[in-house]
């Protein structure tokens, strides 16, 4: 053997962390004294539930643009959907869940006719035109509309309902005629 290959022996490091004399109260006299303690946060999570806390967060009017104007291009928007010239992905976010999946639906349908009939094309390749608006605030951030639009040779009348959320309008209620 060479005396490059001889093994060497070493003892094993230890481990475990000094064993403490100190009492208890000479313990938490040291950490009042540091200067980097952190005490638990003062959260209290048991008053409101997680909706309440990080769901829609109700605005009020103040904070809210003109309704007027807000049904106006979101009544056109619908009627557009409803005769297959727009997306119904385009109003997905000015909508409550309910109200989307109804005029999605109604665009599938719209969708699905014009897609059998061979000469079929949708009602105008024009857009809509809003004739009226008369809106009603019932409530602080809350607005109802009433819409007369015109598409083609057709009229229709909307009644919708919007909410004042997270800083915008939301469309929660449409009644298409």
């Amino acid at each position: 053997m060479t005396s490059s290959s001889v093994i060497r022996i070493r003892p094993i490091p230890e481990s475990r962390p000094p064993e403490c004399h100190k009492s208890h109260a000479e313990l938490m006299a040291e950490e009042v004294a540091s200067p980097y303690v952190q005490d638990a946060l003062a959260v209290d999570f048991t008053r409101q539930t997680d909706d309440q806390l990080f769901g829609t967060q109700h605005t009020t009017r103040q904070d809210l643009p003109e309704p007027r104007a807000w049904a106006a291009h979101v009544g056109q928007a619908v009627v557009e959907v409803l005769a297959g010239s727009r997306n119904p992905v385009q109003l997905v976010r000015w909508t409550t869940p309910d109200v989307y999946a109804v005029l999605a639906r109604r665009a599938a349908l719209v969708q699905r006719r014009l897609a059998e009939a061979p000469n079929a094309r949708p009602i105008s390749r024009r857009p809509a035109v809003v004739r009226r608006v008369l809106v009603c605030e019932p409530a602080d951030g809350v607005a109802e509309a009433t819409v007369i639009v015109v598409h083609g040779n057709r009229v229709r009348a909307l009644a919708l309902r919007f909410v004042g959320q997270d800083g915008r309008w939301r469309l929660t209620v449409a009644r298409i005629g």
